[in-house]
């Protein structure tokens, strides 16, 4: 049995809004990236994880227990920093602090005050007038000062400047080298390629796959962009070659084309006998990756 698992789960809102037969599994210590765009089910995922929600139909267990019937256990396992943030009516960010700390048990502040810290948050000031990126930053804090074992983040950086951001992101790493097991969610591949052991592919509440991080960045696929002359040895080249399209633009005389990166040698003598203006490597990143499964979907 995987650390969580989610079998076969439906939500249905009706007006075609909910999650769909959503499966994935993630393992201990895993950091598993949720990447779609705003409405796609992520929050409604993260929220059935929890046991805010009770499904119409599957199953979910995390670390054998039932969200639902057993979200007091599982809780004090779970760091959670949710996409919409609302705080107790408390004066200040320190008094949050402390009645979460009560709440939760924690004796030693001393791994929240190294957040404070790293995060440059000022909790003197009253949680609700806080800046959005203060309320998010004290979300950390709170989030991982029990140190628990699982971590879910809905949207985590929203609110945060790009140097804040950074330094989330190098929490968020760290925690899994701790051996952390994290669900993360955003739109922004970016921020899951870089940290993430898989990502999963949200759209209209269904997942459309679930990429393994490891075996993308190990490809010996290579994209090249290539742009001719002119029009007589681009159509030459997309006639004459059986390299794998994955775009072309007759009216820049350009094409992308997919190879194995032991075809490069050959790629190279074969357009030496052509007027190439120019051939650049296209970055291969997740993005990329998504956006062809979503091609072959519409296509299929």
């Amino acid at each position: 049995m995987s650390y969580i698992e989610v079998q076969n789960v439906t939500k249905d809102y009706g007006n075609s809004k909910g999650i769909f037969d959503i499966s994935f599994n993630i393992e201990k210590g895993e950091m598993f990236g949720f990447v779609g765009t705003n409405g796609a089910g992520k929050t409604t995922t993260i929220r059935h994880l929890l046991g805010f929600s009770k499904p119409d139909k599957g199953k979910i267990t995390i670390k054998g227990l039932n969200p639902w019937k057993d979200s007091e256990k599982l809780m004090k396992y779970i760091g959670y920093i949710p996409g919409e943030i609302a705080f107790p009516d408390l004066k200040s960010g320190t008094d949050v602090i402390k009645s979460q700390a009560e709440f939760l048990g924690v004796k030693d502040l001393s791994y929240a005050n190294s957040l404070i810290k790293n995060l440059q948050l000022d909790v003197r000031g009253n949680p609700r007038s806080m800046s959005k990126g203060m309320k998010q930053k004290l979300a950390i804090v709170l989030a991982l000062m029990h140190d628990p074992e699982i971590l879910f983040f809905d949207e985590p950086t929203t609110g945060l400047d790009p140097l804040m951001r950074d330094s989330f992101m190098n929490i968020v790493a760290e925690e899994h080298k701790k051996g952390k097991t994290i669900l993360m969610s955003s739109h922004m591949f970016e921020e899951l390629e870089a940290y993430s052991d898989k990502v999963g592919l949200i759209m209209n509440g269904k997942i459309l796959d679930i990429a393994d991080m490891e075996t993308l960045r190990n490809s010996n696929l290579k994209l090249y962009k290539i742009e001719f002359a002119n029009k007589e040895d681009y159509k030459k080249f997309v006639t004459m070659s059986n390299y794998e399209f994955v775009r072309k633009q007759e009216d820049y005389n350009q094409v992308t084309i997919r190879i194995q990166e032991e075809q490069i040698k050959m790629l190279m003598q074969e357009l030496s006998k052509y007027n190439v203006k120019f051939i650049r490597e296209v970055k291969y990143d997740l993005e990329k990756y998504f956006k062809e499964k979503l091609n072959l979907e519409s296509n299929s």
